[in-house]
């Protein structure tokens, strides 16, 4: 009998467009289909993730497009490679593991459940990608940026905690599936005291009477929009990224209070037009996933912000 079954370019080809590596596979190139698999999620999940979080800011941007460059070309590199390895097989005898279902198993277990499952891993642990739907935290963030923010964070064995002036990502404490991004204004057991707009921490101001809209605490200092009118925004929800929510605020209501313990006290850098500590309370320290670190597309009414990719969020 006659077990010759030479390969075909096109489903070489298309085995490695829904899987990079699966035409190799396909054609009895084990080792191959295995690194290039390898390679393209590396480059396209965790090295992400890298560059997000380890290279200098300056880095960041033109080595977030190579590392997605470099992923696209090696799923195209492994396309042209199956069909280029399929016509030199005019004469082929397939392994015994060659077989439909074998071909089948492998796109659940890689392409359904791996991949996924280590981007899910990255988003949760690592690194998070995230949208701004709304002004609340207006200078510093706009309305349309793209951020990355580091998960590394407030979590045990991990290096970086909760600091005064961090711009962080939380649960919502009145809807679980939501998340806000606002600034951490004071600690477990600090003094808030918030009069007429002007915010003071264990007794000290954090603006200036000279300069109202820069805000300094633990010698770090960020620009915000003071309370100075009534609220009025509107927020939105977004598709494919996670959005954080915002929402209105009383900009001039007086308050007094201590931070209870384990919890923290936000604020939006956009005093007038945030959703903060000053309407829904404290913050448990626990809901307190990441801090927004950078800044990796923007979008306003005239397109792209090209001014604001790489900013580093302080």
């Amino acid at each position: 009998m006659d077990s010759n079954k030479p390969r075909k370019p096109l489903t070489a080809l298309t085995m490695s467009l829904v899987l990079p590596g699966l035409g190799q596979f396909y054609n009895g190139e084990l080792n191959k289909a295995i690194w290039l698999f390898l390679a393209f999620a590396f480059l396209s999940i965790p090295g992400v993730a890298l560059v997000a979080l380890y290279l200098p800011d300056g880095l960041m941007m033109p080595t977030l497009a190579l590392s997605v460059i470099a992923a696209l070309a090696i799923w195209i590199y492994g396309m042209a490679d199956a069909w280029r390895g399929a016509k030199a097989r005019p004469v082929y005898r397939p392994e015994r593991w060659q077989i439909s279902g074998v071909y089948l198993l492998l796109i659940i277990v890689c392409d359904i459940i791996a991949l996924p499952l280590l981007t899910a891993y990255v988003s949760n642990h690592i690194v998070g990608a995230f949208r701004i739907p709304s002004a609340s935290m207006e200078p510093t963030v706009l309305q349309g940026d793209f951020l990355f923010a580091d998960k590394r964070y407030n979590c045990p064995g991990c290096k970086a905690s909760i600091r005064r002036g961090d711009i962080a990502i939380f649960v919502y404490p009145n809807n679980r599936t939501t998340l806000y991004i606002k600034r951490i204004i004071a600690l477990p057991g600090d003094q808030v005291v918030i009069r007429g707009g002007a915010v003071s921490v264990n007794g000290k101001p954090l603006a200036s009477a000279a300069d109202s809209a820069v805000e300094t605490e633990d010698g770090r200092s960020w620009s915000i929009r003071p309370a100075v009118t009534g609220p009025n925004v509107t927020s939105e929800d977004g598709r494919g990224w996670s959005s954080l929510h915002t929402d209105q605020a009383m900009p001039n209501a007086v308050l007094e209070m201590t931070v209870p313990p384990g919890r923290v006290f936000v604020l939006g850098d956009n005093r007038a037009d945030s959703y903060d500590s000053r309407a829904f309370g404290t913050v448990a320290m626990e809901d307190v996933v990441g801090r927004a670190k950078q800044i990796w597309l923007s979008f306003g009414h005239g397109g792209v912000r090209w001014e604001r990719l790489g900013k580093v969020l302080q």
